[in-house]
């Protein structure tokens, strides 16, 4: 029981950590792999899976979000909004790569919604980004222990 806690622990705090919620799985994880209970392969799977299902949640808010950019209710100021479509039109599909990075990450992966960017893709490489993150925080943990 306490094995499926850990995981779903570990699951819950990447999905939110992924989300525009102040939250941050970096932490679970070092400790889960420092307590040497848990298998490498399964914390990586399962960190990676829950941050990637995370801003797939910011890539779906992104995509509904926009028809609503004109109440006046919206959070971002149209200014705002068109200096990220502009970024993200600029530097285009492989800024995702980024969406690992902290603060800029996840309205990156909110931007790609808006931006109409295919989910195959998106889920790509935001995987690549997001698990090449936990890869290298578990190598730099073992390396160090």
């Amino acid at each position: 029981m306490l094995t499926l806690s850990a995981y779903l622990g570990l699951f819950l705090s990447a999905f939110g950590a992924a989300t525009l919620l102040p939250l941050q799985s970096e932490t679970l994880l070092v400790a889960l792999l420092l307590s040497d209970s848990y298998p490498l392969w399964a914390l990586l799977t399962v960190a990676s899976a829950g941050n990637v299902l995370g801003a797939l949640v910011n890539w779906l808010l992104g995509r509904s979000l926009e028809h609503f950019r004109h109440k006046r209710w919206f959070p971002v100021s149209p200014r705002k909004l068109e200096q990220a479509q502009g970024w993200y039109a600029r530097y285009g599909h492989w800024s995702l790569l980024l969406s690992w990075l902290p603060i800029v990450g996840d309205p990156l992966t909110l931007v790609a919604g808006v931006m109409r960017e295919p989910c195959w893709r998106f889920l790509l490489i935001v995987g690549l980004a997001k698990t090449g993150r936990y890869v290298a925080l578990a190598a730099i943990t073992l390396s160090l222990n």
